[in-house]
């Protein structure tokens, strides 16, 4: 599976975004910051501000289920998604193209060493 560049599509896609794909409708709102009901599925929550949204800082976080981050993040625990399928599934929901990492951006699986024979002297005499 291609690896994705995920510090480019953090990048590219803004918590505006986000919070507009995932329906969210603040309740509280000064300058950057907004305040609202946590729309990750199974918080719990019953309180009209308990999450929280930065638009600066491009951070969340909930002060009842504890979950915080950022927008690719966000959307990861919106629909309950693994980090990679949800940057591919939010890529698609934003109609952008997958920002794929290229060869030389991988790192290279580690060498396994080979066992190095014993050069104890034998000790037959």
């Amino acid at each position: 599976m291609p690896g994705i560049d995920y510090q480019q599509l953090r990048q590219q896609i803004t918590k505006s975004q986000v919070l507009d794909l995932i329906g969210f409708q603040p309740t509280w709102r000064r300058d950057p910051q907004l305040r609202g009901p946590c729309p990750i599925p199974g918080c719990g929550s019953t309180s009209r501000r308990s999450f929280s949204a930065h638009l600066a800082r491009q951070v969340y976080h909930c002060f009842i289920c504890h979950s915080h981050g950022n927008a690719l993040e966000l959307w990861a625990a919106v629909c309950g998604l693994p980090l990679h399928d949800a940057a591919l599934d939010l890529c698609q929901a934003a109609n952008l193209l997958p920002p794929w990492l290229s060869v030389r951006h991988r790192i290279p699986a580690p060498r396994r060493s080979r066992p190095v024979a014993s050069r104890a002297p034998s000790r037959n005499r």
